[in-house]
């Protein structure tokens, strides 16, 4: 979501780089570019304007040390104020058990599909045993329908009551019957309409009444801009919001939204939908969001997600494997398959420092697929031992895989160099270690296997 706001401020810590003194002169050109920079992302014009000014004063009235240069100095505080901006501290959970919790936003928002994802977030790192969700949309049975079924799939509760013609009455109900039922937290999914209008508000606050919620959650569509500020403002009026969740982050949406809501409205960012599938779900983290945006990465997200989708024994298995130099291509295709079980490589490649700004689109995402089908074209035996892959053998693995020959022996050489590497680093031959790494993929830098041209 924040590709081109990243990309600007990319080019803001190279200029701030050549800083060899902050003064409010040579500020001036780079703050300009960070005004453009918010506002071409769509950022409100008064947050990026005393977003400036902030920056501006922090840098002007910070000491330097003799560890640190001026340029170091404006980029952290640059990013200090970015996560300022974008809430502090990310901010947990009502502590009170059972948890009442409420859905709104308007129609098309996701809540729905969100109100299922928090069900196994809750269950998953919040330690909420047994979360319930209500269906209290009387106005669209097929959002009812939808529910239940992701209820099911989710193994959660569901109460709901088509029949009902007072929302208010059916989620008091249900409420009241999941806590009968051992709920320690229970999801109440609203009405969206396609805007704000007085019927939804009147409706929202007489749910509000009815359930007397410890959190109420406005889920908002990412890509609405500024317009999500507005609707988060109109919510926020009507019934006291406690946080936000934005959706569909995995869009083309500029980031203003998320930049402008906690400044204009004062309502945290609690939680980010980064996906279609279930788990595309997570906390909200200003700092650490702060470092994705300015090129930082986020070390500690990209561990979170390993740990929560890699087979810890067989990342150790391979690990040792690789320590040892016996590395073969069965080993290979199990540890591509737990890097793409993370996700997409692009999103992957934002997480680590100084990547955030590699291209890395559907043309990468082909070939490692392309080579993940060259592996399963090869026979176990032949995954284990490569060197039996001779030329009939390969031209089979070819046309298995829908390849070329070329391809398959661009994988091989590759993968070969790859071991190769292990087996010096084992050695502990340093020096022709860095040669050999310099001189892989013709002069163009070292490009792992699966990453032909």
């Amino acid at each position: 979501m924040f590709a081109a706001l990243s990309e600007r401020f990319s080019k803001v810590l190279r200029d701030l780089r050549g800083l060899s003194k902050i003064t409010e002169p040579s500020l001036e050109p780079v703050l300009a570019e960070v005004r453009q920079a918010l506002m071409a992302a769509d950022v409100h014009f008064r947050v990026a304007r005393d977003f400036t000014e902030r920056v501006k004063a922090a840098c002007l009235g910070q000491a330097v040390t003799e560890s640190v240069t001026p340029a170091q100095m404006a980029v952290k505080v640059i990013h200090d104020e970015l996560a300022k901006l974008l809430g502090g501290e990310a901010r947990a959970l009502a502590a009170r058990r059972p948890l009442r919790i409420l859905l709104v936003g308007l129609h098309g928002s996701g809540k729905t599909t969100t109100a299922a994802k928090l069900a196994r977030h809750l269950r998953a790192k919040e330690g909420v045993a047994k979360p319930f969700l209500v269906g209290a949309d009387i106005h669209r049975p097929a959002a009812i329908d939808q529910l239940e079924t992701l209820a099911a799939q989710e193994g959660v509760g569901f109460l709901s009551d088509r029949a009902s013609r007072d929302a208010a009455a059916l989620a008091g109900a249900a409420l009241a019957r999941a806590l009968a039922e051992g709920a320690d937290a229970v999801i109440v999914d609203t009405a969206g309409r396609l805007q704000a209008d007085a019927d939804l508000m009147a409706e929202v606050v007489r749910i509000r009444e009815a359930v007397r919620p410890d959190e109420v959650f406005l889920v908002a569509d990412a890509a609405l801009g500024q317009q999500a500020v507005d609707v988060a403002a109109r919510f926020h009026a009507a019934t006291p919001l406690t946080g936000l969740i934005l959706t569909k982050l995995d869009g083309d949406a500029r980031g203003g939204a998320a930049l402008s809501i906690r400044e204009v409205t004062g309502v945290p960012i609690r939680y980010l939908g980064t996906g279609e599938k279930p788990g595309d779900f997570e906390t909200f983290q200003p700092g650490r969001m702060a470092g994705r945006i300015l090129g930082m990465g986020d070390v500690v997200s990209l561990v979170e997600k390993a740990q929560a989708t890699v087979d810890q024994r067989e990342a150790e298995r391979l690990a040792e494997k690789m320590r040892k130099g016996d590395f073969d291509l069965e080993d290979f295709l199990s540890q591509m398959r737990q890097m793409r079980s993370m996700g997409p490589l692009g999103d992957i490649m934002k997480m680590l420092p100084g990547m955030g700004g590699m291209q890395v689109g559907a043309r990468e995402e082909g070939m490692l697929r392309r080579t993940e089908a060259i592996l399963t074209s090869m026979t176990r035996r032949e995954r284990r031992k490569p060197d039996l892959l001779n030329a009939s053998r390969r031209s089979r693995i070819a046309r298995g895989s829908g390849t070329q020959v070329a391809d398959v022996n661009a994988m091989l050489k590759q993968f070969g160099q790859m071991r190769d590497v292990m087996r010096m680093m084992r050695g502990g031959k340093g020096k022709e270690l860095m040669r050999r790494m310099g001189g892989m993929g013709g002069g163009g830098g070292f490009r792992p296997p699966g990453m032909f041209r």
